[in-house]
């Protein structure tokens, strides 16, 4: 199976880095070791003080969105800030396996990320740019919309249409990760001009080798995407 992916943010500092992890189990445990980093992590995290370059890490994020008539602050501020307060206060979500994986690695090194689902999808080919005037996609059971208006997009292209699934601050509610998933995509939102390739690549390793212990038999594929550039993964 291919996969095509394309940096189209157009801004300088806005990476990508991708993995396709085929043969999951939406219903599995967490691999080995991975239940008792995550609670460190959690134990932690109501004394966790940033450090320098953390916070710098957390303000180039934010950078990154700060796009046309886009304010990262409040309900808008990158999910990575959001699991932060949320661990600090004792409120984490725990969901399922895959999402606690990306929620890990999210609240590790502070950086947004998003996971969807590959089967739910239109397509194999995706590219990362800015919402456009009057798009917006529903983001929880209940029906809540948010406006994608000049927000970072992941988008499935299909039928000569770039369609939005997933941002760095909530994705869209039709390709989430499910029981019944198998095959997931994720992107990690790094500031290119704060972290260098090796940084970065070492993140996306260490999030790809997790979900490959999701299930027997898996099999997976990562890419970095700096600004401008495209990648295809074969499965």
């Amino acid at each position: 199976m291919t996969f095509k992916f394309t940096n189209n943010i157009p801004r300088r500092d806005a990476g990508v880095a991708v993995t396709v992890v085929r043969g999951v189990s939406g219903a599995a445990p967490l691999p080995p070791g991975t239940e008792e980093e995550l609670r460190g992590l959690l134990a932690a995290a109501g004394a966790r003080v940033l450090s320098a370059a953390e916070e710098a890490r957390r303000q180039a994020c934010r950078a990154i969105l700060r796009n046309g008539g886009y304010k990262p602050t409040g309900r808008g501020k990158p999910a990575s800030e959001y699991l932060l307060g949320a661990a600090r206060e004792g409120s984490f979500p725990r969901v399922n396996a895959p999402v606690d994986v990306n929620n890990l690695i999210s609240l590790k090194y502070l950086l947004p990320i998003s996971l969807w689902d590959a089967e739910l999808c239109s397509s194999s080919e995706f590219e990362f740019r800015l919402g456009r005037p009057e798009e917006s996609y529903v983001f929880n059971p209940s029906g809540q919309e948010l406006d994608l208006e000049d927000l970072v997009c992941g988008c499935e292209l299909a039928g000569g249409a770039s369609r939005p699934v997933v941002t760095p601050i909530k994705d869209g509610m039709r390709t989430k990760i499910r029981p019944a998933t198998v095959t997931v995509i994720s992107a990690v939102y790094y500031p290119a001009e704060l972290m260098s390739g090796t940084e970065i690549e070492a993140v996306n390793s260490e999030f790809l080798e997790k979900l490959l212990g999701l299930a027997p038999g898996t099999s997976g594929a990562k890419a970095l995407l700096p600004p401008g550039a495209a990648a295809v993964l074969e499965l």
